[in-house]
């Protein structure tokens, strides 16, 4: 019998022990059809009933889901914070697997043991989206509420919430970094940049069409959810959002969506916004990465990704068609401007100065550069290849469906730089991994680096002077 024959049907076999995940059916492979319903037949007085009725349920069913997956305590770690002071969460989070006695037992097992074991964390599973059959735009509240403050702009969903703690999300809102002018600091001056004040932050120190660009950045337009029609999930008819909804300050608010670019929708990947600082060194934008500048990433956000990759809906909505020459130019100008937060402790070539590092940290660098195998992918200064790599993580699980999203293969994922990683928590691509305990703990799974508990305590160390 072939090896991965009889390794499935040993893992049939274990399905059938109650401490086996509990298999769905996989859903069709091919949807009915690419587009969404563009006439709508439902009043809009009764999708709001039905769907604000579901919504304590469906925000329950997440809730449990994330407590079944993860330690989600308060728990700060000592001496170490982000760039404006926010504490970083500490320790692995994803919960151990029960059949595996430590983290280190599990990393000295196979693949396939882990597979037929059923010893994959739960945690280091895909995370669905909040309702990950309807999908879209939602943000945390304190965003929300600060936007409602200056703007009386709501980016409140009648259908559900966020679904992440606070603590584990970026600090709010982030300081801005400019590469014309690190003298400068944060040129935020602690606060959102918005439509109401982004001239009076940025009046001469940007020039005429960098400042154009910001404007462009902050200016709401139509999207999927927030928009004018009937077909949203807003109560009132909304004038949109704007790029730095989500990418807060050129920054991240880890607001999360559904990539557009995949169907049917349970295949459809959850999104972790990344940060923009630095986007100037990056060559590969948007979910599948092709595209390859970030003034194709600026108008393909609008065209596209904003109403779920469907053009057909974006017309009837209000598609903000933007003019390349001036308006994505300017736009795409800023945004290259963003650059990492300081860190003090890195020399001119992206090391460790050892007069300033803790021994801890450079035990961890050394690491990074070679028992952990990190810098195959993530090479200083800037920490990335700007490449895509598949990291194959379904060798360790059986495809199952976790709140409409079936967890399978991730295919290809990006290479994001890990200069001021400890500013964008959560991790991965789709918000799995929480802290970078986790994503220490991942990656010692995914490449089988047999690190050992001191040495993974040294890796996160140096991830945090970054």
């Amino acid at each position: 019998m072939n090896r991965a024959v009889l390794i499935r049907a040993i893992a049939v076999l274990a399905a059938l022990q109650p401490c086996r995940l509990a298999i769905a059916q996989a859903p069709d492979p091919r949807g009915k059809t690419s587009y969404s319903p563009v006439d709508g037949v439902e009043d809009f007085a009764k999708v709001v009933e039905r769907m604000s009725a579901a919504k304590a349920g469906i925000m329950s069913r997440q809730a449990d889901l994330l407590k079944e997956r993860y330690d989600l305590a308060d728990r700060a770690a000592k001496g170490v914070k982000m760039t404006r002071g926010k504490s970083i969460q500490d320790g692995v989070r994803a919960k151990l697997p029960a059949g595996a006695a430590s983290w280190e037992e599990l990393a000295a097992m196979k693949p396939d043991d882990v597979y037929v074991k059923n010893l994959w964390p739960r945690g280091f599973l895909p995370l669905p989206h909040p309702n990950h059959a309807e999908g879209g735009m939602v943000f945390p509240q304190h965003h929300i509420d600060e936007i409602k403050k200056q703007e009386t702009r709501d980016l409140t969903r009648f259908d559900l919430d966020f679904d992440l703690p606070t603590h584990f999300l970026p600090e709010f809102p982030p300081p801005i970094f400019l590469t014309t002018r690190p003298d400068l600091g944060d040129v935020s001056q602690g606060q959102l940049v918005t439509i109401m004040n982004y001239f009076k932050l940025f009046n001469g120190i940007l020039n005429p069409k960098q400042l154009e660009g910001i404007r462009l950045l902050v200016t709401p337009v139509p999207q999927q959810q927030f928009n004018q029609t009937d077909d949203r999930r807003t109560l009132e008819p909304s004038r949109g959002v704007v790029c730095f909804d989500c990418h807060v300050n050129g920054h991240t608010n880890a607001a999360t969506h559904l990539v557009g670019d995949i169907r049917p929708q349970a295949f459809r990947h959850r999104i972790d916004t990344p940060s923009l600082r630095g986007v100037n060194i990056q060559r590969l934008f948007g979910s599948q990465r092709a595209l390859k500048s970030v003034e194709d990433f600026t108008e393909f956000e609008q065209r596209a990704a904003y109403f779920d990759g469907d053009p057909v809906t974006a017309t009837k909505k209000g598609v903000n068609i933007l003019e390349r020459g001036s308006q994505v130019h300017f736009m795409a100008e800023f945004q290259s401007l963003l650059d990492f937060p300081p860190a003090p402790k890195l020399n001119i070539m992206g090391r460790l100065d050892p007069s300033k590092a803790t021994e801890a940290e450079l035990r961890g660098q050394e690491l990074f550069f070679g028992k952990a195998l990190c810098s195959s992918c993530h090479p200083a200064p800037y920490y990335t290849d700007g490449l895509m790599h598949n990291l194959q993580v379904e060798r360790f699980f059986e495809p199952v469906m976790v709140n409409g999203r079936y967890a399978a293969s991730d295919g290809p994922i990006k290479t994001f730089p890990l200069r001021g990683i400890k500013d964008s928590p959560p991790y991965l691509h789709d918000d799995r991994l929480l802290t970078l305990d986790d994503t220490v703990e991942f990656f010692n799974l995914v490449l089988g680096t047999q690190l050992t508990a001191k040495e993974k305590q040294d890796l996160v160390a140096f991830l945090r002077a970054l």
